[in-house]
C-alpha cells in the first residue's frame, strides 16, 4: 500500500535514499499509483504557472528495448526497474495557459479579471522569449518536478536513480515527440531496490555558502 510524506519523517524521506542502480524485477508500479506519484510531483513551482513539465512512463518490454540503446551505461536500471520515467519540458508550454488559468477561476482562487490580465501579459512573452530563454525556464521547472518525483516516490515507498546520460537528441523522437518542442531534462528509473545501493559524501554546507 502507498504511503504518504505524512508516514514517513523528513530524516527517511530526503536522506534515507542511496544511489540504486539495480531493482526488483518483481515489482510493478500500477498506472494508477504512478499518476497518482506524478499528480503529487506537480505541486512543484512553476514559473507562472505554465508547468512545462511532461511525462513519459516506459514500463513495457517493448518501450523499454526502445529506450535502451539511447541511455548508455545505465542499462541494469532500465532492464530492472518497474519503469523509467522521461521527463521533458515543453518549449510550448503556454498553449495549456488558458487552461490552466480557467481552472484557477473555476476553483475561486483567482478573479477573471485578473486571469484575463495576467494572460495577457504572459503569453506574448512567453512567445517572444528567444529559443535559450525558453530552454532554461523549462528546464528548471522540470527539474523541480524530477526532485519533487523523487521525494514523492520514496514517500510511496519506492526508489529512484536520477540519470543525465542519455542521448538527448533522439529521445524526444524515440517516443513520438516534436524533438524541437519537447526538450529532454532527465530519467527517473523507479522501482524497490534490490540492493543496498552506493553511498556519497557532499561539502560541508560552510564549504559551499556565503553569508553577505
Amino acid at each position: 500500500m502507498a504511503t504518504t510524506f505524512e508516514n514517513n519523517t523528513f530524516t527517511d524521506v530526503m536522506f534515507g535514499r542511496k544511489s540504486i542502480r539495480v531493482y526488483d524485477e518483481n515489482v510493478k508500479i500500477s498506472q494508477e499509483e504512478m499518476l497518482e506519484m506524478i499528480q503529487e510531483a506537480t505541486t512543484a513551482p512553476s514559473s507562472v504557472n505554465m508547468q512545462p513539465w511532461r511525462f513519459v512512463v516506459v514500463e513495457s518490454p517493448e518501450a523499454k528495448e526502445t529506450l535502451k540503446p539511447l541511455i548508455r551505461f545505465n542499462t541494469r536500471q532500465n532492464d530492472t526497474s518497474a519503469a523509467m520515467l522521461l521527463i521533458f519540458g515543453d518549449m510550448e508550454c503556454y498553449e495549456y495557459g488558458e487552461q490552466i488559468y480557467d481552472q484557477v477561476v473555476a476553483e475561486g482562487k483567482m478573479p477573471q479579471e485578473v486571469r484575463d490580465q495576467q494572460l495577457d501579459a504572459i503569453i506574448p512573452y512567453y512567445k517572444n522569449l528567444s529559443k535559450q530563454e525558453m530552454n532554461d525556464i523549462v528546464k528548471i521547472d522540470a527539474s523541480l518536478a524530477a526532485m519533487q518525483f523523487m521525494l514523492t516516490a520514496r514517500a510511496h515507498g519506492y526508489d529512484t536513480n536520477p540519470i543525465g546520460g542519455f542521448e538527448k537528441d533522439q529521445l524526444a523522437e524515440a517516443f513520438g515527440l516534436d524533438k524541437d518542442r519537447y526538450v529532454p531534462v532527465m530519467i527517473l528509473s523507479v522501482g524497490k531496490a534490490a540492493e543496498e545501493g552506493y553511498e556519497s559524501v557532499r561539502l560541508d554546507a560552510q564549504t559551499v555558502t556565503s553569508f553577505k
